[in-house]
């Protein structure tokens, strides 16, 4: 498993239109393009880890850089650019087993975050990560919808 490189100053949604975006409160300092989960005693969001007691949730991907105490955007579902993403498209990405980092293959708990796929810039096609975080309760809704 080797964690994939994000570059926090490019982390962006490809396509805002049709991405998944909501507000959170930080927990603590978190950088653009670390995945989050939702802490239950605080309500804030706090990093992500594959390893970590407690902390084994993802319930997003932070867009911008937040000091703790501070509104930070959660990408749940889209497109996001700014990591270098080394898989073939179709390949998985996952939280790490390092606090607040995506990887290549699956940590000690299995926290797929989404999946390489390319972009139609003709004839580079740019890869990006398109993340899908499935949540409970979205089923559920959808169930009784």
């Amino acid at each position: 498993m080797a964690d994939i490189v994000r570059t926090k100053a490019q982390i962006a949604v490809v396509f805002p239109s049709k991405a998944v975006i909501f507000s959170a409160v930080a927990g603590a300092a978190i950088e653009a393009g670390q995945p989050v989960y939702f802490d239950t005693t605080t309500k804030k969001v706090l990093l992500s880890d594959a390893n970590g007691s407690g902390t084994t949730k993802i319930h997003g991907i932070a867009l911008e850089d937040a000091a703790a105490g501070a509104a930070v955007g959660i990408l749940k579902e889209g497109h996001v650019y700014g990591y270098t993403v080394s898989g073939d498209v179709g390949s998985f990405a996952y939280v790490s087993d390092t606090v607040g980092e995506l990887a290549d293959a699956a940590g000690t708990a299995v926290l797929p975050v989404g999946m390489v796929v390319p972009l139609t810039d003709v004839p580079t096609l740019t890869k990006v990560l398109y993340v899908d975080i499935p949540w409970t309760f979205r089923i559920v809704v959808d169930t009784i919808e």
